[in-house]
């Protein structure tokens, strides 16, 4: 994840070189290791290195790194000849890699080629059944066809063999919710929440998918997430303090007073409700009746 720092870095280095002051390698070499997504400003400034024959020699072995980023960088730009310009220079310099062999895969993937990207992932993952990139590009041209039940089995068969991988369990969460798969999606945020207990937004969506199952079971447990999820966050989670809420009213409206632990429940729901009022007073003082107005819709 990226730091503010780093981010005001890559910003302050972005302005630099767009005034013309300098800094260009320096960028691209940020960009790169943060792994960001600045393709229109690595396409633009790459270019104007790799062009420069001066420049370009003066990277040393670095060169090769840059043809690779400024390749994938024109692909998102949809610039394909400028990537098959830079894959050619690197299939003479790397004949026969499996790293280059990517890079013409996703131009395939790029150019809308999907049944032939499709033949070169399946080659390179016979050879490497283990190449992380390879298996995620395959999830990543599922679901630009609009195949969502490809992409699921992708990420699945992924997950088998990188069950460590977060990002990947939090994408088929997602996929899963969009779909209204609600009890898929509730086991992939328990490993989330297994794998990293301390991240407020696996408890948070947590809780979502469990309130929107409904049901007294889920919603007792929705409601303890959302109780982490403010813990975890110093008390600054609106959506978790609304989902306090929104769960003790229904729990009450299913139980009508049946429920020892009821007293607590409203306990914590006023308490809930007072949070919300002085956040929005704060925040959005213009809001503040319409929240009220809430708050007595749920009888709190």
């Amino acid at each position: 994840m990226v730091t503010r720092r780093e981010e005001e870095e890559v910003n302050r280095l972005e302005n630099q070189v767009e005034n013309g002051g300098g800094g260009v390698w320096e960028y691209l070499c940020l960009v790169h290791k943060l792994k960001l997504r600045r393709s229109d400003m690595v396409l633009k400034h790459g270019l104007s290195i790799l062009n420069d024959k001066k420049k370009r020699s003066a990277l040393g072995p670095e060169e090769w790194t840059l043809y690779e980023q400024v390749a994938v960088a024109a692909m998102d730009c949809q610039s394909n000849d400028a990537a098959k310009d830079c894959i050619k220079v690197l299939q003479r310099k790397f004949p026969g890699s499996k790293r280059v062999g990517r890079l013409e895969a996703m131009l395939l993937e790029a150019r809308g080629l999907w049944s032939e990207a499709e033949n070169a992932y399946s080659s390179l993952l016979e050879e490497n059944p283990f190449d992380q990139v390879v298996h995620k590009r395959r999830v990543a041209m599922a679901k630009a066809q609009g195949n969502t039940s490809a992409a699921i089995d992708w990420l699945n068969k992924y997950l088998d063999l990188f069950m460590a991988d977060h990002e990947a369990w939090r994408e088929l969460a997602e996929i899963y919710v969009s779909l209204q798969m609600y009890k898929q999606a509730v086991f992939c945020y328990e490993e989330l929440i297994l794998s990293q207990p301390t991240v407020p937004l696996h408890h948070l969506a947590y809780a979502d998918v469990l309130y929107t199952l409904g049901g007294l079971e889920n919603l007792q447990t929705a409601k303890k997430y959302y109780a982490s999820t403010i813990d975890l966050t110093g008390g600054k989670s609106t959506r978790a303090l609304f989902g306090i809420c929104l769960c003790t009213s229904a729990i009450g409206q299913l139980t009508k007073g049946r429920n020892k632990e009821d007293k607590d429940s409203l306990e914590l729901q006023s308490l809930s409700a007072m949070a919300l009022e002085k956040d929005y007073k704060q925040r959005a003082p213009s809001k503040v009746s319409v929240l009220s107005s809430t708050l007595r819709s749920l009888k709190i």
